[in-house]
């Protein structure tokens, strides 16, 4: 399949690289399937793209890649939601707002991504009871 994207103009993609998210994304609710795209060969950065929207491209990457401490329980709803079976079938993703330098990008940790790579489900999560916020800044020289 054949789509537009917002940083990589066309690119093929195959249909289990589909992912699900059935209730949109908060802000986005119409926006329903993404894909994963690498945002440069070398970058730890990703890039969540609608398949609906070629504009419409998040910055993704793992918080564990910036944040060493990062941690919380998923709420046993959400686990049935995406079906999960096996916590090693999970993946975390956080979004990040880029700024000028690597030095002021933040990264989301208050709402996190949570993707089942079984079943390809996926469900933004709002952290309510929790230190973290939306914008911290990456703690960038323990990582790259």
């Amino acid at each position: 399949m054949i789509i537009q994207t917002k940083y990589h103009g066309e690119v093929t993609i195959k249909e289990e690289q589909i992912i699900n998210f059935s209730n949109g994304i908060p802000g986005f609710l119409d926006q329903k399937q993404f894909v994963i795209l690498p945002l440069s060969e070398e970058s730890p950065f990703l890039v969540l793209q609608s398949l609906k929207n070629a504009a419409l491209g998040f910055i993704v990457s793992s918080p564990f890649l910036f944040f060493n401490q990062y941690e919380f329980d998923l709420d046993e709803t959400v686990v049935d939601i995406l079906e999960v079976e096996d916590a090693n079938d999970v993946e975390v993703m956080v979004i990040l707002t880029m700024e000028s330098s690597i030095e002021k990008t933040t990264a989301n940790l208050r709402a996190p991504i949570i993707v089942n790579r079984k079943n390809m489900k996926a469900k933004q999560v709002i952290l309510h009871d929790s230190a973290y916020h939306t914008k911290h800044l990456l703690e960038v020289a323990s990582s790259c």
